[in-house]
C-alpha cells in the first residue's frame, strides 16, 4: 500500500474517460435486452444483441487503460471510474443471469462470492482512503476482472449459444452455458483469493496505524 496523496488532473473529456462512460453506459443497455428475451420472452437474437454490446462494453476495459498509458491521459476520475464501471457491468449481468435462472442451484455461491467481495474491497479502499492510503491493483486482480467478463460472455451467449452448438455438432448440447458456470466457478475462486489478499493487506495497515 501507498499514500493516496499522489494526485492526477481529472481530464473528464480525455478519450480513456469517454471509453469508460461508454462501458457505464452499456450497463442498461445489456439488462435492458437481457430482460426483454429472457423476462419479456423476447427472440433469441437480442441474446445476441446483448451479448455484442457486452463485449464492445468490456473492450473498452481494456482500451481505456491502454490509451491512458500511451498517450499519458492518466487520471484522477479515470482512476476512480474504471473499477466502478466493471463492477456495476459485472455485478448488474449476474443479477440478471440468475433472475433468468442461467444462474441457479450451487453456482448461485460463485455469484455471491464475486458480489461480496467486490462490495468488501469498495467498503476497504474508501476506509483506507479517508487514512490517505491507497491499494495497489495487483496483477491477478486485473486478470480476476478479465476472468469475470469472459465467463459472463459465455453466459449471456447462454441458450443462444448452445443452439448454435448443437447445429453445428449435430446433437443437443448446452456445453456454451456449462464452459460459462464453469468459468464463474474459476473467477469466483479468484475473486476470493484476491479479496483475501486486499483484505489481510488493509488489516495489516490498519493494525499498524
Amino acid at each position: 500500500m501507498k499514500s493516496a496523496s499522489t494526485s492526477l488532473p481529472a481530464r473528464p473529456l480525455s478519450l480513456p474517460n469517454i471509453l469508460t462512460y461508454c462501458r457505464i453506459a452499456a450497463v442498461p443497455v445489456v439488462v435492458g435486452l437481457l430482460y426483454w428475451q429472457s423476462i419479456l420472452d423476447g427472440g433469441l437474437w437480442l441474446r445476441g444483441a446483448a451479448l455484442a454490446v457486452f463485449i464492445a462494453a468490456g473492450a473498452t476495459d481494456w482500451l481505456d487503460g491502454y490509451f491512458a498509458r500511451i498517450w499519458g491521459q492518466q487520471s484522477s476520475l479515470g482512476r476512480m471510474l474504471d473499477p466502478i464501471a466493471d463492477k456495476l457491468l459485472v455485478a448488474s449481468c449476474l443479477l440478471m443471469l440468475a433472475a433468468e435462472e442461467t444462474i441457479r442451484s450451487w453456482s448461485l455461491l460463485a455469484s455471491v462470492i464475486i458480489l461480496c467481495r467486490e462490495i468488501l474491497v469498495s467498503g476497504l479502499r474508501e476506509y483506507l482512503a479517508g487514512l490517505r492510503v491507497s491499494i495497489p491493483v495487483s496483477r491477478l486482480a486485473k486478470w480476476k476482472t478479465v476472468w469475470q467478463l469472459i465467463a459472463v460472455g459465455f453466459l449471456i451467449a447462454g441458450d443462444a449459444g448452445d443452439k448454435v452448438a448443437s447445429v453445428l455438432i449435430g446433437k443437443d448440447t448446452t456445453v456454451i452455458t456449462n464452459i460459462g458456470l464453469a468459468l464463474l466457478w474459476l473467477s469466483a475462486l479468484v475473486t476470493l483469493y484476491t479479496g483475501w489478499d486486499y483484505l489481510r493487506a488493509g488489516l495489516k495497515h490498519v493494525i499498524d496505524e
